[in-house]
């Protein structure tokens, strides 16, 4: 474990260092400090390290060091503040917290505020400690929030655990959990359900954050209510107007750039051309795949993103190191380049395109050009986590029949439509042909079929609908049991003898992704780990993932990261139309709607 002294157990010796009594343990001479605080950049400057935090920062710290003090020689290059991922999802990464820390600290992320309630939907509270206690042993900062709505839709979904008032009570006293995860029950806090207010009052008496998730356009009434009931921050916007509304009401707005979101465009004009105040906006990645951080980077892309919409690098910068800090009230902590602050850095040469040439935490080197320099630590993951696909019996195409409810030559039917880069989806209507009393996609028409398959329980249950927009083509079939949020299975295919045959792989291996075709396996992505994560390094998982992209391509599919829009064809929190265990969920009403429809 890869610990470091709090404040007060080192105040004196930092004291001794920064007047020259002591040596630092580190001196990083000629930087040109990237001050956040100020929002400057302080060129020929000094910044002295003792037990992990930083002790002085100034013109010339010649006084702190000794015979011992290693010397770092920026030689000029800008001294960033580490960068923090203000919410994030780690299972997003199909990597445990050991692996997905090894991925992103090359990038420059020395922060997470995650939120694990991907794995709580499988595992539970079990879950959550899991993940928490192996963010602890990593050597970087992974703070937890504690998952709040698990289920996220009540009445909608079955997960395989629930999270009760008391876990969250419980949760609280835990040294890493930071706040509560997304409130993404939006309509629960709009109507005042007790339980969700619960957990928000459990969280605010134990002095956290409460994050939130409001994946609805509207900005009348229901928001205010929203707003009202405490979340203190959200992420789910896509326009300028949700980022003014979300300011304007006393939240943070979280922009996300993941491997599938692109909010930050639409949104970072309320700074850049409305003039609003950057203190109020943090960056975030969301969700971000293994693919995505092996080939493009973590909060590095995000902020270089940011500075490409027009924003200014120290703002951009601000939004992903000091504004993240002090939202979860972390600020004396983390998220600058301060005395008493942890040794959170990295050294670039360019602001602007950020390449980040070292990477230093809590004091220690851990990265250089791109080349990780230490090793992360792995924690127990238990055997029954490690085999959480349960069927009651292999599937057959039978399995996957949708019946008619008639006997006519066609019948009205509602499909998911898929929208390219965001998680929001379209409720769309159309008929399709009926043969031999069954319900028949179109590929014509890019209408295939849908199924959820539950796999926590082993109740056998199949749930069919149809879905429209990845373009597939022959007879084929993509199952995952990576299904925000409940995490059942979510085959989608053309042919129903390809669904079963993918379904029934993903049982053999314990989870994952799998793609078929004419009884083949093109690609598969093993996740053993709750069904969710792998122990692999992220460079395999990625290359698996990229093979499985590859395939979906062969197939027909051309959508950008269309494995992140496969995976949330089963969220019924976020609007249109949703696929649950329960059956087609109208995600706008939020109420159970039947397959079938009146033209």
């Amino acid at each position: 474990m890869h610990s470091i002294p709090a404040w007060h157990e080192i105040a004196e010796e930092l004291i001794d260092v920064a007047v020259g009594r002591k040596p630092a343990d580190l001196v990083v001479r000629n930087a040109a400090w990237v001050n956040v605080h100020s929002r400057e950049v302080l060129k020929n400057s000094d910044i002295a390290v003792s037990n992990g935090r930083f002790a002085y920062c100034g013109a010339d710290a010649g006084h702190c060091v000794g015979a011992d003090t290693v010397i770092v020689e920026a030689d000029g290059m800008y001294a960033v503040p580490g960068l923090c991922d203000g919410h994030m999802h780690i299972e997003s990464g199909m990597l445990t917290p050991a692996r997905f820390a090894e991925a992103v600290i090359p990038h420059g992320t020395t922060t997470l505020f995650a939120d694990p309630h991907e794995i709580a939907n499988v595992l539970g509270l079990q879950g959550v400690r899991l993940m928490h206690d192996e963010a602890l042993l990593q050597p970087i900062n992974i703070f937890m929030q504690m998952p709040s709505c698990i289920p996220s839709a009540p009445g909608l979904e079955t997960p395989g655990a629930t999270i009760r008032v008391e876990d969250v009570e419980e949760a609280m006293r835990w040294p890493g959990i930071i706040g509560l995860g997304e409130m993404m029950n939006f309509p629960g806090i709009v109507s005042g359900d007790g339980h969700l207010l619960a957990e928000i009052a459990a969280a605010r008496a134990a002095g956290k954050t409460v994050g939130g998730h409001y994946a609805s356009p509207d900005l009348g009434a229901d928001f205010h209510a929203y707003a009202a009931g405490g979340p203190a921050d959200d992420h789910e916007g896509t326009r300028e107007a949700d980022a003014v509304m979300r300011i304007r009401q006393g939240m943070r707005c979280m922009m996300r750039l993941g491997s599938a979101w692109y909010d930050v465009e639409k949104q970072i004009t309320a700074v850049t051309e409305k003039g609003l105040d950057p203190r109020g906006f943090i960056l975030c990645t969301d969700d971000c795949h293994p693919g995505t951080l092996v080939g493009e980077g973590h909060m590095d892309r995000v902020v270089r993103h940011a500075v490409t919409c027009g924003c200014e690098p120290l703002v951009a910068l601000q939004m992903a190191t000091l504004n993240s800090a002090a939202h979860f009230g972390l600020e004396r902590e983390i998220g600058s380049i301060a005395p008493g602050r942890r040794a959170d850095f990295i050294l670039s040469s360019c602001l602007r395109t950020l390449p980040v040439e070292a990477v230093y935490a809590r004091g220690r080197h851990l990265a250089e050009n791109g080349g990780l320099l230490v090793a992360t630590t792995h924690g127990d993951w238990p055997e029954h986590a490690l085999r959480m696909v349960n069927l009651k019996r292999d599937l057959v195409a039978d399995d996957f029949c949708i019946k008619a409810p008639g006997n006519t030559g066609e019948v009205a039917v509602k499909v998911i439509g898929v929208v390219e880069n965001q998680a929001p989806t379209k409720h769309l209507q159309t008929t399709l042909a009926i043969r031999d009393g069954r319900v028949e996609g179109c590929r014509e028409r890019d209408i295939c079929q849908i199924a959820l398959v539950e796999r926590h329980r082993g109740t056998g249950g199949v749930i069919n609908a149809f879905v429209s927009g990845f373009g597939y083509t022959g007879r084929m079939a993509l199952a995952s049991t990576i299904a925000h949020d409940s995490h059942h299975m979510i085959v989608v295919g053309t042919d129903r003898e390809q669904m079963a045959l993918a379904a029934n792989r993903l049982a053999a291996v314990h989870g994952g992704m799998t793609i078929w075709r004419d009884g083949g396996e093109l690609a598969l992505v093993e996740l053993p780990v709750a069904g969710l994560m792998s122990q692999r390094r992220a460079r395999d998982v990625a290359a698996e993932a990229g093979r499985l992209s590859a395939a979906m391509a062969e197939c027909g599919c051309q959508l950008n990261n269309a494995l992140m829009q496969h995976s949330l064809l089963a969220l019924p929190v976020i609007p249109e139309l949703r696929i649950s265990d329960l059956g087609l969920v109208d995600a706008v009403d939020f109420r159970l709607t039947s397959l079938f429809s009146e033209i």
